[in-house]
């Protein structure tokens, strides 16, 4: 029951707070909602935009919530994203890809490899050095973003790129095209599946099993045997490679070469994401297309009251305030107990 209501709740909150923020500033908080439900699914370019948005975000969510099943608290999903992009950007650097979709997967692959071995080095400072891996992931995004802004700035930039130092921009045949006729990247395809066999490995396989005892009690788990280190850097590794993933799709769908605009928060997004959905992969599939809609709909905001862009920003601001502020909460809403005490097989043989 807290597992869908606590969630909910937090986001009706935020609503209500965004409502109060835009009142100080003149506007009605009723046409303030009505105007993000629009611009998230009105209608079909809505959708579209959305669901475009969405697809990095399911990813850096997966960063967030596999390692936390293991039981560690990663917040670098942005360092994974920017070395990713990066990773993918600098791979036609140093070899002639295959010109067919050959070239494509292997943009992507190095992407993603170099995103989970990033997140990785997290994971294993963490058991072998004692680092706090909360602490080790910020710093490792940092030094990430730096390194990113010193390749495409410096060694790796194009000579044509005046006013926004980028890379050279991927062939053809190295880009990702949209599903159909839609203007939606095959990196929400991609998002999707990653997020169901997340969940799928975590529910139903024994490695998935150990990885939550792990997360559990890891003190439990190395009585009975269990190599906690190494399912614990398998987690970051897995979760860094999702988030190197959707920087790859950020490069090779959407901005075609690495540039500034790939770095964009949607890392530190991702932290949202896998709170809301309390690290649940599969619930990580209707939370991002939730805030992805937030996102698309800043543009109606401003276009039609005025509002900054960026504004909704805030609202995501209060949705991750009261997300931690509800985990207080948990297991001491007594409606929550007598709902479920109503569901006990006692009261069910009664019925």
């Amino acid at each position: 029951m807290e597992l869908v209501l606590l969630p909910v709740i937090s986001v009706v909150l935020a609503l209500l707070l965004f409502g109060l923020f835009v009142a100080m500033g003149g506007h009605s908080p009723v046409e303030v909602w009505i105007l993000l439900f629009k611009g998230a699914f009105g209608d079909s370019f809505s959708i579209q935009n959305t669901l475009q948005r969405a697809a990095p975000l399911m990813m850096t969510g997966l960063c967030v919530a596999i390692p936390a099943r293991a039981g560690l608290t990663i917040i670098g999903g942005e360092g994974a994203l920017v070395i990713g992009a990066l990773a993918c950007s600098a791979v036609p650097y140093g070899f002639d890809l295959p010109l067919n979709i050959g070239g494509t997967v292997i943009v992507l692959l190095a992407a993603a490899i170099a995103g989970g071995l990033w997140i990785g080095l997290a994971g294993w400072m963490r058991q072998f050095r004692g680092i706090n891996e909360t602490i080790s992931s910020l710093l490792l995004a940092y030094l990430a973003i730096n390194l990113f802004r010193h390749f495409v700035e410096g060694p790796m930039r194009d000579p044509s790129s005046l006013n926004k130092p980028s890379t050279f921009p991927l062939q053809t045949s190295q880009l990702v095209g949209n599903i159909g006729s839609w203007d939606v990247h095959w990196g929400f395809a991609w998002g999707l599946l990653l997020c169901i066999c997340a969940g799928i490995w975590l529910s139903f396989t024994s490695n998935g099993f150990a990885t939550r005892v792990v997360g559990g009690n890891p003190r439990a788990a190395g009585l009975v045997g269990l190599p906690t280190s190494r399912l614990v850097i398998s987690a970051c590794i897995l979760g860094g490679a999702a988030a190197g993933l959707a920087g790859g799709f950020e490069v090779a769908a959407v901005h075609t070469t690495a540039n500034a605009a790939v770095i964009a928060g949607l890392g530190y997004a991702g932290i949202l994401v896998s709170f809301v959905a309390r690290h649940q992969p599969w619930a990580i599939i209707p939370v991002s297309i939730v805030l992805g809609g937030f996102g698309a709909a800043g543009s109606m905001l401003q276009r039609r009251i005025g509002l900054p862009d960026a504004s909704v920003q805030v609202l995501l601001g209060f949705a991750f305030v009261l997300i931690l502020a509800m985990e207080s909460l948990r297991g001491r809403l007594g409606w929550t107990k007598i709902f479920d005490s109503s569901r006990s097989p006692k009261n069910s043989q009664a019925i």
